[in-house]
């Protein structure tokens, strides 16, 4: 590719895992012109104000950064419109109104963490560890009108390890999205994008938003699916559970666990504490706990956890 077929990019995006595309677009020979991400928020404990993660990036590198309140805000969109981009690249930020994704000549390009059409929605790297897949990857495709469904530019897919969390592969992704980012910029640029519109099977499979109802741990299903779930839950926001011991209850989270297959007798969701271990029964064997947290605690090694917990032999979890 030559210098004269670079184009002129406006960038969309709000945590680290977007920060790797934009920094592999700043590298690369195509011309930043701009980059929208989301206002400074208050977080935390005391509430005091927190920039994105991109925004953090744009200060470092005095990148132009701007952070409308309003996707449709008339400033907002002249100001888009005078940055004379050729396209808009969108990196997990939030969804654009078509005034906005309808302007650049090229048109707007989404990546998402994802081989579309699976795995539409908010936590597409969640999921795929959750339902156990074995092999996942990174799309581009154009935006049009509704969520992840534009037609497909290019796709990368990467083996799941099973030892991969949702934190290992959310950073193998990163990387995998910031190359093709650069790859499909490159296309555009040299008239060779060939968008294919995407084919719908029977069954998507769907990456809904966590919430505390999909997050909770069923000990009466087998020990690989408890497994996934943990793992694709970690080290954030984690899969929890209640545990009950003597009329009272507390919530736990879990952040590590290994599964054993063996046959027994216990009821599902009793926990057996030994020297410096602590297991959970399930139907098909017993659940390892390695890392977990009482609410309001820190997370702990099951061997810090052991001296001086509520967790001990009959505690029930459920």
């Amino acid at each position: 590719m030559t210098h004269s077929t670079s184009l002129r990019v406006v960038f969309m995006g709000t945590p680290e895992f977007a920060v790797s595309s934009l920094e592999a677009i700043r590298s690369s020979l195509h011309h930043l012109v701009g980059v929208v991400t989301v206002p400074d928020r208050p977080a935390g404990r005391g509430q005091k104000l927190q920039m994105s993660d991109v925004k953090t990036y744009c200060l470092e590198h005095k990148l132009p950064v701007m952070q409308p309140e309003s996707l449709t805000d008339n400033a907002f969109v002249k100001k888009l419109h005078s940055l004379r981009a050729d396209v808009f690249v969108v990196v997990a930020f939030k969804l654009l109104p078509k005034m906005v994704f309808g302007i650049p000549k090229f048109g707007t390009f989404n990546c998402h963490a994802s081989l579309l059409p699976d795995y539409r929605g908010a936590a597409p790297i969640n999921w795929v560890i959750i339902n156990g897949e074995r092999e996942t990857g990174v799309t581009t495709f154009f935006i049009d009108d509704k969520i992840d469904t534009g037609s497909i530019i290019e796709k990368t897919s990467t083996p799941i390890a099973d030892r991969d969390n949702a934190g290992s592969l959310h950073d193998k992704l990163k990387i995998l999205g910031s190359q093709l980012v650069v790859s499909t910029l490159d296309k555009i640029a040299e008239g060779s994008a060939n968008p294919v519109p995407q084919t719908h099977p029977n069954v998507l499979k769907k990456a809904p938003k966590l919430n505390p109802e999909n997050r909770k741990i069923d000990w009466h299903v087998d020990g690989r699916t408890i497994v996934n779930l943990s793992r694709g839950l970690s080290p954030y926001p984690c899969a929890w559970t209640n545990m009950s011991f003597d009329n009272l209850t507390y919530s736990l989270k879990i952040s590590e666990i290994e599964f054993e297959a063996a046959t027994h007798r216990e009821k599902n969701g009793s926990v057996i504490c030994e020297k410096k271990a602590a297991k959970v029964a399930v139907h098909d064997g017993y659940i390892i706990l390695k890392k977990l947290q009482f609410q309001g605690k820190k997370m702990l090694d099951i061997t810090d956890l052991l001296n001086g917990s509520a967790l001990k032999t009959g505690c029930m979890m459920g």
